[in-house]
């Protein structure tokens, strides 16, 4: 300290801000990544500096980078998981910021009562890291490109998925509310095609995959002029085991569409060659035939509890 009735005061240096952090927020009204699509490069601004007179400096501007739920943060180079996003509101600091140095008050002594020196402040951390967006959903919607998964969505919810007579019509999820009885609802995906080999990173691939690991049950689609009714399901259940074994542990339905094409005679055969411990229906998104019970099917299914 310096004035003009202090020639040789104590030492007064404030202590320095930390610089700003990087924060993730839920915000349950986004839905997809896309509005971070062109803000990739993030710079926190740095503390301030500690002012005379003991001046604490000023912290840096906090950044907060809001993420629907259902995202989760992952080092680019090493692939770690590192934040996970589920509840609206939700705040965690992703990147903290430098810690602000010591001013030179801190260091007075007996022996050195003016110090002149100070503790620098911590530098920041920085580094490349990856958005990934998992669909939060009740049921998700598993079975070959065009099984009619978005012809179903569009029918039993308000959803307007894009439909087509060609695979892979669905490239991206699509989600939709289901309206139960008594005010109640659930959320359906309409997930992407898998195809013999998606564990491997084949057709959407992993893509697909990744978003059914957070639906608490699946119902496979599978159309009833499939060549294999059986071998279709072996299918779906053997690329879900590939690629996660978890999820397994899934509460599962099959459902036949287009049945409004078979007779009771068909629906019989279809019913004695599928797997007994799989709950099965027959429906059909063009007469609505069996959406109703399929709404109760999938509302029981949600609400008891997994068999380990």
């Amino acid at each position: 300290m310096r004035n003009k009735f202090t020639a040789m005061g104590g030492p007064d240096g404030g202590d320095g801000g930390r610089g700003a952090h990087i924060i993730l927020k839920g915000n349950r009204n986004l839905w997809t990544l896309l509005h971070l699509r062109y803000y990739k490069n993030v710079l926190a601004e740095d503390g301030e500096k500690g002012g005379a007179n003991n001046c604490h400096g000023r912290d840096g501007k906090d950044i907060i980078i809001e993420v629907p739920l259902g995202t989760i943060a992952r080092d680019e180079e090493t692939g770690k998981q590192e934040i996970e996003i589920l509840e609206d509101g939700q705040e965690v600091i992703w990147l903290p910021g430098g810690k602000g140095g010591l001013g030179n008050s801190h260091f007075a002594t007996p022996t050195n009562q003016a110090p002149e020196h100070s503790q620098p402040g911590l530098p920041g951390v920085e580094g490349w890291k990856v958005f990934e967006l998992k669909v939060l959903a009740d049921v998700g919607l598993v079975g070959f490109p065009n099984a009619g998964k978005s012809t179903l969505l569009s029918v039993i919810t308000a959803a307007k998925p894009k439909i087509a007579d060609y695979a892979f019509t669905t490239i991206t999820p699509n989600l939709g509310i289901i309206d139960y009885r008594d005010g109640r609802s659930f959320c359906m995906a309409d997930l992407p095609g898998i195809i013999e080999g998606a564990a491997e990173g084949r057709g959407l691939g992993h893509r697909f995959l990744r978003h059914i690991e957070r639906n608490a049950a699946l119902l496979f689609l599978i159309p009833a002029d499939s060549k294999d009714h059986r071998k279709e399901f072996e299918i779906l259940v053997n690329e879900l085991e590939q690629y996660n074994p978890e999820l397994l542990h899934k509460q599962f339905l099959i459902a036949i569409s287009k049945a409004d094409m078979l007779d009771d005679e068909l629906k019989s055969a279809i019913s004695k060659e599928m797997p007994e411990s799989v709950p099965l229906l027959f429906i059909s998104s063009v007469t609505n035939q069996g959406l109703t019970t399929l709404k109760d099917k999938l509302w029981t299914l949600l609400n008891e509890p997994i068999n380990q």
